[in-house]
């Protein structure tokens, strides 16, 4: 009897935790909860890739910078990609529409906040930009990237409530950083040799080029893909 009363507190107290789980994996309901919430993630992941890219900016040359957006502009695809797919398949099971969500997403707000942001931020300096999209010069690097983050992203999915957790807490902060890195980087790249001339610039502006795109990117646009998807597949 005892032993029965206690599998049945341990079920009870399991069954809390997972309605706990799942609630700190709920999200708000407004665009702007959502930007109030990333908000934090966005000021410290900017202000550690500025110490960052100062760091490196005592050894580095403008090549190397080049180099290093290329591979953190990947690196943000597949982040990107991950966030996107994991989001839409929690409202969403269509394979077609969470393989085009996965697709689609990524490519729009990744070039949005790492490239075309950055060179408009570049241009309103009067700086000298230049424009360069990945998607069109390096497609056959960016797919690998791409897909392994809608893979991964899939995977991620099918794990329980707990796992998800346990990845979304250093998942956002990551993202964030991946892309603030990769839009200074465009920036000293394409055009902005002395930055950090104008760092009190950079660091505001980049805070808003990585929150906006990143907010709707990961959990906005994704969640109205899967109504829109619920909502065609009820009219039929």
């Amino acid at each position: 009897m005892h032993y029965d009363d206690h599998q049945s507190k341990e079920h009870l107290l399991h069954a809390h935790g997972t309605t706990e789980n799942k609630n700190l994996l709920e999200h708000h309901h407004t665009l702007w909860h959502e930007i109030l919430c990333h908000l934090p993630y966005a000021i410290f992941s900017v202000a550690l890739a500025i110490i960052v890219l100062t760091l490196l900016s005592t050894v580095a040359c403008m090549h190397v910078a080049h180099r290093l957006f290329h591979s953190f502009h990947y690196l943000h695809i597949l982040f990107a990609a991950t966030g996107t797919v994991l989001m839409f398949r929690k409202y969403s099971k269509s394979i077609t529409w969470g393989l085009l969500t996965g697709s689609i997403i990524p490519a729009l707000f990744c070039t949005l906040s790492d490239t075309i942001l950055p060179f408009l931020g570049g241009k309103a300096l009067s700086l000298d930009m230049s424009f360069h999209w990945c998607f069109i010069s390096h497609l056959d690097a960016v797919l690998p990237f791409l897909f392994m983050g809608i893979l991964n992203g899939w995977v991620m999915s099918a794990h329980e409530a707990s796992r998800q957790m346990f990845y979304s807490i250093g998942f956002h902060f990551s993202h964030i950083f991946i892309s603030s890195m990769a839009s200074i980087l465009y920036l000293i790249s394409f055009g902005f040799d002395e930055w950090w001339h104008h760092m009190g610039f950079v660091f505001g502006y980049i805070i808003i080029v990585v929150l906006i795109p990143c907010t709707l990117a990961d959990i906005v646009v994704p969640i109205v893909f899967a109504r829109i998807q619920r909502s065609s597949k009820a009219k039929q």
